[in-house]
Parts: structure tokens; sequence; C-alpha cells
């Protein structure tokens, strides 16, 4: 089982024997299982308590189980159901696959074929785990409202922000692009005591030095060319509540000094002016560099890092949390069928499985805009594994972007100045014409070794 909680599983079938028989052997495999001998009594349970995938056979007096899929789909299309069907009736079980049917099996059915599909159908479910009564009301969990998970470890991070929210403590974010940093940061301004007062975000490797610092702390009129009013700047407009420093990690060293001085002081004062404005601001700050590397190589501040860094909160990759990847495939499948006014219900089994095995580098944002794509292109109600297929090896074969690309660029070439040099780093700064202490630091940048290069030429 890939989830440490037991995943519920509700079978329905009018034979009471059969219904009592897949009870017994499904609670013997490790599953919380839920009974229902007909069609009416499952959705009866299914008000009640969400399971993550549905057992049913096919033919039953009253609601028949085909009924009872297009209930469920209707409703909640990414729970996945497993049809049982006697041989008389495999044509109609097809025709049920090609509508949405998660599988089918049928009777006599095999146990263990029984419970691979069920434990396939549990890893790609698209069903957030119930949660206990008391263990968080809607109202009490509506801070993180946009933070969605069944995944134990982001569970816990969610914990301790949630912690950390009710204090003024300064949260450093880290994580890799894509994650999530930024609805982090927000979810904890919501949990806040300043959740009232505003948020506000900045990119700090999006924008110009002098523009940042004009972006940070404002500007009188005349202050420089084109600043033909004054200007409050964002701890100003963020005062009583939240600022967030993205990619913090980018700033540049000198205007780094000046936020320390800020931090320090509680006081900030505009570009140009000689007077100094009190302020009271929450400070989140969220980088995807390992800021500790980026002291050592003496890019970041040590006492700016230590005052940013009070509590740390670390989000996984989407890789480290694939539970959540049918969950999150199937919220932006829903959004996005609604923005393009498109009939997409689902995923074909097969297609969740391609993108739970994907490595998926950019993680959820490399989702969203990958599900964006299938339901682009989409001319059925299910996502075909064609479609996954497609829209995965075009994101592969993507043009990387300008950053990405001038880093492989720079790696490449100290490589290849290093072999040239056998590793000797006098001679490689003076062929790239770069002073030794400068080319020292672009070697740590990239983790090239001088001796490799050396070993390799012996």
């Amino acid at each position: 089982m890939m989830n440490a909680v037991r995943p519920r599983v509700l079978v329905v079938d009018d034979d009471p024997d059969l219904l009592k028989l897949l009870s017994i052997r499904l609670k013997a495999a490790g599953y919380d299982v839920k009974a229902a001998e007909s069609g009416e009594e499952a959705l009866a349970q299914l008000s009640l308590s969400r399971p993550q995938a549905v057992v049913t056979d096919l033919r039953m007096g009253g609601m028949d189980g085909m009924s009872l899929f297009e209930a469920i789909h209707r409703d909640n299309p990414a729970l996945p159901v497993l049809m049982l069907t006697a041989h008389g009736t495999i044509p109609d079980a097809v025709t049920a696959t090609r509508r949405g049917i998660f599988g089918y099996l049928t009777k006599p059915f095999d146990p263990k074929a029984l419970l691979d599909e069920l434990e396939r159908a549990v890893t790609v479910s698209g069903v957030a785990e119930p949660k206990e009564i008391g263990d968080g009301s809607a109202r009490g969990d509506a801070w993180r409202a946009d933070i969605i998970t069944r995944s134990p470890q982001l569970e816990d991070l969610l914990a301790k922000a949630r912690l950390v929210a009710e204090s003024d403590a300064s949260v450093l974010i880290t994580g890799d692009s894509g994650t999530g940093k930024e609805l982090l940061a927000q979810a904890i301004h919501r949990a806040s005591t300043r959740s009232k007062r505003q948020f506000h975000a900045v990119n700090c490797g999006a924008i110009p030095e002098p523009l940042l610092e004009s972006e940070l702390f404002g500007h009188i009129k005349g202050a420089f060319t084109g600043a033909i009013r004054d200007y409050r700047g964002l701890f100003q407009a963020a005062d009583g509540g939240t600022l967030l420093l993205d990619e913090v990690g980018d700033m540049p060293l000198s205007l780094q000094v000046k936020l320390l001085r800020v931090l320090q002081e509680g006081q900030v004062r505009p570009v140009g002016s000689t007077a100094t404005l009190d302020i009271d601001v929450r400070i989140i700050s969220a980088t995807h560099r390992d800021l500790e590397a980026e002291i050592a190589a003496g890019r970041f501040r040590e006492d700016l890092y230590y005052r940013l860094n009070v509590v740390h909160l670390a989000l996984p990759s989407l890789a480290e949390r694939r539970e959540d990847i049918p969950l999150l495939a199937h919220h932006f499948l829903r959004q996005l069928a609604t923005r393009y006014k498109k009939t997409v219900n689902g995923f074909a089994p097969e297609a969740l499985e391609l993108l739970v095995a994907s490595p998926w580098p950019g993680n959820v944002r490399q989702l969203y805009n990958l599900v964006e794509q299938t339901v682009a292109l989409s001319t059925s109600p299910v996502v075909t594994p064609t479609l996954v297929q497609g829209a995965l090896k075009t994101q592969t074969e993507a043009l990387a972007s300008f950053e990405e690309a001038r880093r492989r660029f720079e790696r490449e070439y100290l490589a290849q100045v290093l072999k040239i040099t056998n590793g000797n780093v006098s001679q490689a700064a003076r062929l790239a014409k770069r002073n030794r202490t400068e080319f020292y630091k672009l070697l740590q940048r990239h983790h090239l070794d001088p001796k490799l290069f050396k070993n390799a030429a012996e």
C-alpha cells in the first residue's frame, strides 16, 4: 500500500454473501471497508464519508452499477470505480470503461487481480483522504484552502506553518521553482493576526537593483529621472501586514545591506529622502537557492540570513509527494475545463499512471501547464494516455529559459577551460580573462572541482 493511513473503499453488491466475502478479503488486505447492499445506500454513504475507491457490481436490483457510476462521476469524477460483471455483460463493461470506469473484473474474479486493480485505483485516486471529526473544520482550514494535498510530509509542514503564523517571527521558505512557495506565504498571512491587512509580494530576482530599491522602500518626487511623484514602496504599502520577498537569494549585495538596516531599525527611508518612516511589517522570504552555499560564496550576507531565517520551512518537490499528483491533476482539470468551456471529466487510468510516474522537474507549475495543454487539445470527455504522453514530450523538448541556458553555457564553458588547462585554475582564469578570485567563485557556483580535471588528465 502506498498510503500509511488505511485507504477507504466502498463495496456495493446486492448479494449479501458476496458483499460479506468481498469485505472480509479487502479488510484482510489492509483496507478500511464500508459496505452497501444497493446503489441508493452507496450514495447515502458517499454523502457521509468519501472513500478513495468504489467496487460495485454491474447488475443490481434498483439502481444498477452503471447508474451508480454516473451519479458518482457527476459529483466526483476523480473517484475511481471498479466494476464487477458476469461474463455475459462484458460488452457493457467495455462500454463503461470508455465512459470513465476505472476497470472491470469478471465473476468469479481472481482475488489477487482484484487487489492489484484496487491498489492501482487507490494509487491514482484524485480524492483526498477524509478528515476525521475534530481534525479541522472547513472554516478552520480556510487559511490553507489553496494548498491541495494528502501528503503526510506536506501536512507536517502545514502544521508548522500554522503554529508560526500566530507569531511575528520571520519565515524563510525554501524549495524548488514551482513548488508553491508564494501559496504557502499567503496561507501563513491568512492564518496570522495580520490577515485583515495587506499581503504584498515582490520577486527580488526579476527587477533591476535601482528599481527594486524604489519598489521596496519607495522614493520621493525628483529622486531620480522619471520620479514624477512620491511613491510609497511595498514596505509602506504592507504596513501592518505581510511582505513576501520572493527569490531573496537573488537580491544584490548592496541592497541586502539596506534591507538589513530596515529590518533592524523597523524604519524605512525612501530613495532621495532624508526622513525615515516607522513600519510594522511581517517578513516572509522565499528562495530556490541554497543560501548557506551563497553565504560561503560571498553572494549573501550571513547577518541578513539569520535575520530572515528565524523559522525555516522547506517545501517538498512534487516528486517527493507523488500521492498528490492525481489530486492536483483532477483539481486543475476541473478549473481548466470550466475556463475552456470543455466537457472533460477525468483522466484515463493509464494517463494518470503516466502522470504519477513522471519526474516533474518543474513541480506543480509544470503539472498545471501539462493539464492545461491536455484540456486544450482534448476531443473526448476523458484525457487519454496519448494526450498526456504528447504533452510530456513537448514539455521535455521545450526551449530552456534564458537563466537555464546561461547556467548551462557557463558550466560547459568552465568545464571546457579546465579540461584545456588540466585543472590549472590560474591558467584557466587567464584564458577566460577573469581574475583568479572571481573565477574560483564561478567554479563554486557550478560545483566544479579543478582536482577532478587534473585526475582526468593523468
